[in-house]
């Protein structure tokens, strides 16, 4: 269950939202499970394989239910190394961190990579890529998080609460913003930090529109908004790393299948984002 599941059961503007029509809809989009029937042309999937995924994202998926149809590029085998409630919590947060650092950034060895909210679902995932590529990973993350951070590859990591992250680092080449303006103008402070010809890969939906025109005053490039979809290659390259002990993912809850909340309703949409948690 990530941040979009829970937003667009809430009926916020996700970047899902405008997929669904009238409510009720079964919700979700990350899965792991056991082939139980192959359609026709496909070769490379049969009743018994151990796969995991991200279906139809950003369309209906209906992962909150018992039995999940989708494509056959959508899946992937299943990590060796991880059982199922760890695999369905990688798909989502996984091929973001990947596409974020790979795709948008075609991060190198070397390279100093910035990660902001590090010890957050992408973001720990996020951290373990970047490190696996070469980069010197910084993070930020509460100070609790500290020491499990630098056990995931953290070369550095600022306690944002505590101190302004751009004087506690040094100028990198990267920055994968996870978090926005929406908390402490964090998308805008992060120009501060870039060096020339610098890259903000942004992630977090809430990026100021003139941002990118400051960033061009800077000499420094900004992506557009990553929105991550299904990707079997991906999902393999995901599962290699975890098999050769290169990435783990953490599970923070679990939840029985009946209380999952399957349905958006009327009565359960809000406005005011002080009730998304």
């Amino acid at each position: 269950m990530n941040p979009v599941d829970w937003k667009t059961r809430a009926g916020f503007p996700t970047p899902a939202a405008a997929a669904f029509g009238d409510p009720p809809h079964i919700l979700g989009w990350d899965v792991s499970g056991t082939v139980e029937e192959a359609g026709p042309g496909v070769h490379l999937l049969a009743p018994g394989d151990e796969v995991y995924g991200l279906v139809w994202f950003p369309r209906p998926g209906g992962a909150y239910a018992e039995y999940v149809a989708a494509p056959a590029r959508q899946f992937a085998r299943k990590p060796a190394a991880f059982d199922h409630v760890h695999a369905a919590a990688m798909p989502l947060a996984g091929l973001t961190a990947l596409h974020a650092l790979t795709d948008a950034a075609d991060v190198r060895p070397g390279q100093r990579v910035l990660i902001h909210a590090g010890g957050g679902g992408v973001g720990h995932l996020a951290v373990q890529i970047a490190k696996h590529l070469g980069a010197h990973v910084i993070a930020t993350a509460r100070a609790p998080r500290h020491d499990w951070l630098r056990e995931l590859g953290a070369d550095e990591v600022v306690d944002y609460t505590a101190v302004r992250f751009e004087d506690a680092i040094d100028p990198v080449d990267v920055v994968i913003d996870l978090v926005g303006d929406g908390y402490d103008r964090t998308s805008t402070r992060s120009l501060d930090v870039l060096e020339k010809n610098g890259l903000f890969v942004q992630v977090a939906p809430i990026v100021p529109p003139d941002l990118a025109a400051k960033a061009g005053d800077r000499q420094i490039r900004v992506t557009p908004a990553i929105l991550v979809d299904p990707d079997g290659p991906g999902l393999n390259r995901l599962a290699n790393l975890a098999d050769s002990g290169e990435l783990v993912v953490a599970v923070e809850k679990t939840f029985p299948l009946s209380r999952r909340p399957k349905h958006i309703d009327s009565a359960s949409r809000t406005t005011s984002p002080a009730n998304w948690c």
